[in-house]
């Protein structure tokens, strides 16, 4: 599926779904209730959709120094999307009901492992339940399949080069996805410190989208971003949140607006505040 965006809507997702080539991945997850989502899959998801569960499939356990959802091992993970039934032929559509903030992770994953073919369902499962699109019960079962890992080590940030440069230079220009009261250091209601990182920028995740929860349009999206990064848009950039999760919607928005990919640090703020001796900031930065 050879697409000039990473988005795909609810009517072109239903047009498709019959395909044998395609596989969806309903990305439903909570922080706060972690079975949640698996509960909400088994009422009603996407007909044919596999449950891709946060932090059981898309990240590692946390480990001392880590943030709360470090990248799986690349072997790993290709077992993982194996047994969800893709290879390197088959097209992915992600979804969450979370507006993108949780199926980003799968798309950002299947791409740092080299499969290119995912499609973000932009609406989540709301948009396609709003079209009277079918939904389905139970939990799903697909076939293994092999999934060929070709992992890209340049989409990731590591802690250590924050560390050595700083997260104002140039080369990184870290924008951090969390809400404005968590990087200000207002009120922080997961992690054990609150604030950020010495020289972030701060632009709340949900700023890619409209009051409905749909993302906005490329022209739209690039003005926000020249604002964010200033005048020189081809400059390598880099993108943070609370643990790697969200901030892969910015990864998504800069495609929707046509911009270079910039870095994930996977670790971000959790894995930033595990070392007392690293500087955290408060106030807008």
């Amino acid at each position: 599926m050879a697409r000039s965006s990473p988005l795909i809507r609810a009517d072109e997702l239903g047009a498709a779904i019959a395909s044998s080539d395609l596989r969806v991945l309903d990305c439903r997850f909570s922080l706060q209730e972690p079975a949640a989502g698996r509960a909400d899959y088994e009422t009603a998801h996407i007909p044919g959709a596999v449950y891709a569960d946060l932090d059981k499939d898309l990240a590692a356990a946390p480990r001392p120094g880590s943030g709360r959802h470090p990248l799986p091992q690349p072997a790993e993970l290709a077992q993982t999307f194996g047994k969800m039934g893709i290879d390197k032929g088959t097209r992915v559509v992600v979804y969450d009901d979370s507006s993108g903030g949780l199926a980003a992770r799968a798309w950002w994953l299947l791409r740092w492992l080299g499969h290119e073919h995912v499609s973000l369902l932009d609406g989540g499962i709301k948009c396609w339940q709003e079209l009277q699109f079918p939904v389905e019960d139970g939990a799903g079962r697909v076939a293994t399949r092999h999934f060929d890992a070709a992992p890209r080590p340049e989409m990731v940030l590591e802690t250590a080069e924050i560390v050595e440069v700083g997260a104002h230079r140039g080369d990184l220009r870290l924008v951090d996805a969390r809400d404005a009261t968590r990087f200000c250091g207002d009120m922080e209601p997961i992690d054990a410190v609150a604030g950020h990182i010495p020289g972030a920028i701060n632009l709340p995740f949900s700023e890619s989208l409209d009051s409905a929860g749909r993302w906005k349009k490329p022209a739209e999206l690039r003005r926000t971003w020249q604002r964010v990064l200033g005048g020189d848009l081809s400059a390598p950039w880099s993108v943070m949140c609370g643990s790697g999760v969200t901030a892969c919607h910015h990864v998504v928005s800069a495609a929707v607006a046509g911009l270079r990919e910039p870095r994930l640090y996977v670790g971000s703020w959790s894995e930033w505040i595990a070392d007392p001796e690293r500087p955290v900031a408060t106030g807008p930065g």
